[in-house]
């Protein structure tokens, strides 16, 4: 599979290491009053659709970025890739 760096163009998905699902990216708020029960849901509990899936790929043998790529889980096909950070700060999340 490879996958089409923004800043560094094709790269085989060999280079990168899967972590998950990019709503990882929304982080819940530890100061919350159902701080425990978001907490329990973010660590936890996953969706595992088929099909069209956004996930955060992080570049281990490049140069350490990390990525959201969208791709259907299904047949591989990538989609979009885009900088996590950029993803993040679209959300509202600077860090």
């Amino acid at each position: 599979m490879i996958i089409n760096h923004p800043l560094l163009g094709p790269r085989d998905a060999a280079e990168f290491v899967y972590l998950g699902d990019a709503s990882l990216i929304e982080r819940p708020d530890w100061q919350a009053s159902d701080a425990a029960e978001a907490f329990h849901e973010y660590g936890y509990l996953r969706d595992n659709p088929a099909g069209k899936h956004a996930e955060l790929w992080y570049h281990e043998q490049g140069d350490r970025s990390w990525l959201v790529v969208t791709r259907d889980t299904t047949t591989h096909e990538i989609t979009s890739v885009e900088m996590a950070r950029d993803v993040a700060r679209a959300k509202g999340r600077s860090k």
